[in-house]
Parts: C-alpha cells; structure tokens; sequence
C-alpha cells in the first residue's frame, strides 16, 4: 500500500512546465522542491527514488542525493506524490498531459481550439540545462511541431483558416528551418488569399536556409509559388 509524502498545505493545483514552470495557484516551493516537481511531470510516470536522486543530483555521492530527494519530497504538499515501494508518483494536474492529448488529436486528424494551438507553442522548461531535461525538451518540441503542422492542414480542410494560420505559425516559429512547416503555413495563407504573408512566409524560409545551410527551399515549394504568378 503506498503512503503519500509532503509538508501541510493540502490545496490540489496544478502544475505547468509548457513555457515554464508555473504553480497555479501560487505556492512558495524550495528550489529542490521545484526540480522534484518538474521532474515528475516531465516523466510521466512512477519513478524509483534511487533513479530520481542520481538524475537530479547527479554530481554528488549516493547517499547525499537521496537524502537531497527526501527533504525536498516532504516540502511538498500531501498528496502531490505517492510512494509505493520505492516508486514515486505525482498526483497533480499538468498541462503537458493536456498537450500531449492535444497533440494525439492533431496528429489523428482532429481540429484543434485555439487554446490547444497556444498550449502547443511552447517549449518545456526553457532555460533548463538539466541532463534528465534535454531530450524530453527535444522529443516535445518535434511532437508539437508535428502536432501543429497537421493541425494546420486538417483546418485548412475544414475551412478553419484562422486557427490553421495560427497553428503554422506556431509551428514554423519553432522550427524556423522545417520546410514542411513554411508550407502549411503559405497554404494556410493562400486559402485566405493572403499572397502577401505567403511570401514573405517563402523569404524568411529562403534566408534562413540560405543562411544556416547554404541551400534553397524545395522546388515544389518554389514551383507551387511561382505558378501563382508571386514574385519571389
């Protein structure tokens, strides 16, 4: 039977890595604390305390990082974490959940509100170079950036041009280089005739990868464009 682990403050809130971490309403957390928390989001599921206390203390002695992991686990508030056995789960609600929902309908072909575009245009945790950060930050940044593209075509179908307009944008201010992405965007732009974003969407594109690659967009692009009569 597992026990649940924290300080007094019984208040269940929400907790948002996307663009940040946010603890909503407010609460005073330790900087382990806070680490702990994000780091339980960020997983996703039960965690070993021995696995947790070397990933986030990874340049001290054994002994010194699970002690760091229980004084920060018991500033938290009861019931955020449960432990059964020697396994640690969050109990809170989290906006990465949602974004990963968001992003499963987007990539099976539902529309998406604005609220789940905007939810899908950040990253998680900026700024935080932690190891056990860096590549849930990259394999988050391809899913939405892949959710936001094929939310972007599947409005475009069903004549939602504002929201798929939003949902390019998004995905091309991530991934300014991702070609795919610059041409949901123009297609969102063009099905509102719009010829004038269109291509100052293709010249951004052309720069940057003239700029950071030496290459020109792909021709299809470029014919798909011209065949418009667009001056590039």
């Amino acid at each position: 039977m597992g026990r649940k682990v924290g300080g007094s403050t019984p208040e269940l809130r929400k907790i948002c890595v996307v663009g940040g971490l946010v603890i909503d309403p407010p609460l005073q957390l330790s900087l382990a604390a806070r680490r702990v928390v994000a780091y339980l989001v960020i997983k996703g599921h039960p965690v070993s305390r021995p696995v947790a206390a070397a990933e986030l203390w990874p340049d001290v002695i054994e002994s010194a990082a699970r002690a760091n992991l229980r004084r920060a686990l018991w500033r938290l508030p009861p019931g955020w974490v449960n432990c059964v056995g020697d396994d640690l789960t969050l109990h809170v609600e989290c906006d990465l959940a949602e974004a990963n929902r968001a992003s499963n309908l987007a990539l099976n072909g539902e529309a998406l509100t604005l609220e789940q575009i905007q939810l899908l245009s950040g990253d998680i945790l900026p700024g935080w170079l932690d190891d056990w950060i860096l590549l849930a930050h990259e394999g988050f940044r391809l899913l939405r950036v892949q959710a936001l593209e094929a939310a972007c075509r599947t409005m475009i179908s069903k004549g939602a041009f504002a929201l798929a307009t939003q949902a390019g944008a998004a995905a091309f201010a991530a991934e300014p280089l991702r070609e795919s992405a610059a041409e949901a965007l123009i297609e969102a732009h063009l099905a509102q005739h719009n010829r004038y974003q269109a291509v100052q969407c293709f010249r951004e594109l052309a720069k940057r990868l003239s700029l950071e690659l030496g290459v020109d967009p792909d021709p299809s692009l470029t014919e798909r464009l011209s065949a418009l009569s667009l001056q590039l």
